[in-house]
């Protein structure tokens, strides 16, 4: 077994643990002498992992969002470097700050050759249709569909037309042209789609809708396919 591999078992060994384990039981578990052990915690702890412990005490890992470098291929960072970039651009304002955040640190753990590479990559992604675009927060729409909670809008239609309704939001398609809220119309009994762009206003209800969102979504997703299927034949 050779270093790096040494170092992400050390991590994956770390995961099973809730409460903190000795060095004498890792450094069995690894095959190794206990003061490499050391070397290693001390390595993954250089490169950002939060392994807190002492000789003696022994060592726990905290649940932090820690990727070490070594774990991706370079085929595999460059789809990481082109999907953030994708969400910087088309995502709205928090989601375009936050894929932008997580970019920063990618580059900043990716090891120096790789590092000095990136330029050459050239993979670019085109900016968003509008400014509008860029400045949308949907962050109170996405909260309420994590928290599967009933929403009230006021839209207005392509001719200018004002609605009201109240429905049952469970997924945002993300595109660059615009995004769409796929949601379930209360009154209406059916599924509809609304793009963000034209909602005026939004309220969240203090109320959960009856079916949970992954239900909703697997339904219109088979509807959305055979009406792509007889539309193909």
């Amino acid at each position: 077994m050779n270093r790096t591999e040494r170092l992400l078992n050390l991590l994956k060994i770390l995961r099973g643990y809730r409460y903190p384990v000795s060095g004498e039981r890792l450094a069995e578990r690894l095959n190794i002498s206990i003061r490499t052990l050391y070397r290693d915690i001390a390595t993954l702890q250089t490169m950002g992992a939060e392994i807190k412990g002492e000789a003696g005490v022994g060592y726990v890992l905290k649940p932090t969002f820690f990727l070490p470098p070594i774990m991706f291929t370079q085929i595999e960072i460059q789809a990481l470097l082109l999907g953030t970039q994708w969400v910087s651009q088309f995502g709205d304002a928090p989601l375009s700050k936050g894929a932008g955040d997580a970019l920063n640190k990618i580059i900043d753990v990716l090891p120096a050759t790789i590092k000095n590479s990136i330029n050459s990559f050239a993979l670019r992604v085109g900016p968003p249709a509008s400014e509008a675009m860029v400045n949308e927060d949907l962050s109170v729409l996405r909260e309420a569909i994590a928290n599967q909670k009933k929403i009230y809008i006021v839209y207005k239609s392509e001719d200018g037309k004002k609605s009201q309704r109240t429905v049952w939001p469970f997924t945002i398609g993300y595109f660059t042209d615009g995004r769409i809220l796929v949601a379930w119309r209360e009154k209406e009994n059916d599924y509809r789609h609304f793009k963000t762009n034209r909602i005026i206003s939004l309220k969240v209800l203090d109320q959960h809708y009856p079916r949970s969102k992954d239900s909703l979504f697997r339904e219109w997703q088979t509807l959305q396919l055979r009406k792509h299927s007889l539309k193909h034949k």
